[in-house]
């Protein structure tokens, strides 16, 4: 055995395996495995050493030949409890019996300085996708770890959401860490997929995607503060032809974003696969306008339009304007609208937070019902209408 994948161990949305391992303790194991047998084969090549030394009356022995190593190639996941062991594993077993070839490498709520370690110790030619989140780098944080990512030629994924980057309000300080982040992206030449969700980088797009040398394929900024100008630079840009999964959830397009999301969606409508437009005020007559548009899309796999104000009526309407999609696999809608109980929203007892209006139950059921049998009725069974924003295994960049 030379080589051993263990990469893409599946796991539910809470990050577990089918066996019960999460993947964070999954990450443990495999490092404290590699730790355990680089000991073992260290205590055995010492008891090799003496038991040759006793035999020949050398003074010195000949070194014992080294066996082979087995290149183990995983995906790693890593928070601040699993730091240490997996520090230690990539630093300690490069030489080792069993060596760790990562090839997605996620991040959570690390320091700093331990990020760029293990940034540091993986082996650079294997790394495809570094994600890292939930961990508020803002601007100057980005350009400590940025230039580390430019030794993995392969590296085709960059995650960095709710990194805390706000540049709203232009500084001079804000203005050269966006040419500094632009100048860092700009050095990743493989790069395919970025992840900036939960920046707030209003007006500020073309600045940060300037300097990038290949189109995205995968552009995902939900949460990010766009304005019309961001959306039509994305239309004017080569990224647009070039986008398969586009993820601009919470935005407002009820207003002045709504014709820029439309002519956005007509430059990419030959490529794109993925759309994801999650609670974005969009009400019945905005996905009227949007309809045309969306019928033109005819690649795409996967709708995401949970947590807007649509109707009954208007899903029914999307649902048979889109049976023409040949591709299309998984629309995930909202609650409709009709559906809740005219009743005032609920406040939560001892709790300034409100609950959204009831859900009358029989009406949901009876609209799910009903759009079970259109598609069945038009002979669309291997399309899945939901309305459960999670557990469907959303397509990965990878896998498109």
């Amino acid at each position: 055995l030379r080589v051993l994948d263990v990469t893409g161990v599946p796991d539910d949305p809470a990050g577990r395996a089918p066996d019960g391992m999460s993947v964070w303790s999954g990450t443990v194991a495999l490092a404290k495995a590699c730790m355990e047998v680089s000991k073992h084969q260290r205590e055995f090549q010492r008891r090799g050493s003496k038991r040759h030394k006793g035999l020949s009356g050398a003074a010195t022995a000949a070194a014992a030949p080294q066996p082979p190593g087995v290149d183990v190639h995983a995906d790693l996941f890593v928070n601040g409890t699993s730091y240490g062991i997996l520090r230690d594993a990539l630093q300690t077993g490069a030489a080792g019996p069993l060596r760790l070839k990562c090839r997605e490498f996620q991040a959570e709520k690390l320091s700093l300085a331990g990020i760029v370690s293990l940034l540091e110790s993986l082996d650079p030619s294997c790394v495809r996708r570094v994600d890292l989140r939930f961990r508020n780098l803002g601007l100057t944080g980005l350009s400590v770890i940025l230039p580390h990512l430019s030794r993995f030629p392969e590296l085709r994924s960059l995650k960095l959401q709710y990194s805390n980057v706000d540049v709203r309000r232009p500084t001079p300080e804000s203005a050269l860490g966006i040419r500094c982040l632009a100048g860092q992206l700009g050095m990743l030449p493989s790069l395919r997929e970025l992840n900036l969700g939960s920046s707030r980088l209003s007006g500020n797009l073309r600045q940060i995607l300037c300097d990038l040398q290949a189109p995205l394929e995968s552009l995902e900024l939900a949460f990010c503060s766009l304005l019309p100008a961001d959306l039509a630079f994305l239309s004017q840009s080569f990224h647009a032809a070039a986008l398969k999964r586009l993820d601009l959830s919470g935005h407002d397009f009820s207003q002045s974003l709504l014709e820029p999301l439309r002519l956005l969606l007509e430059e990419t409508s030959a490529s794109l696969l993925h759309l994801d437009l999650m609670e974005c005020r969009m009400a019945d007559s905005h996905l009227d306008a949007l309809l045309p548009t969306l019928r033109r899309c005819s690649r795409l796999r996967f709708l995401g339009l949970y947590g807007n104000s649509l109707s009954t009526a208007a899903l029914k309407d999307l649902l048979w304007k889109t049976l023409e999609l040949p591709d299309l696999r998984l629309v995930v809608y909202p609650f409709p609208v009709d559906c809740y109980k005219p009743e005032p929203p609920r406040r939560v007892p001892g709790s300034r937070r409100i609950y959204e209006e009831p859900m009358d139950g029989e009406r949901l059921a009876a609209a799910s019902a009903e759009i079970s049998q259109m598609l069945a009725n038009s002979g669309r069974t291997d399309v899945v209408w939901t309305y459960n924003p999670y557990g469907h295994g959303a397509l990965d960049y990878f896998s498109l």
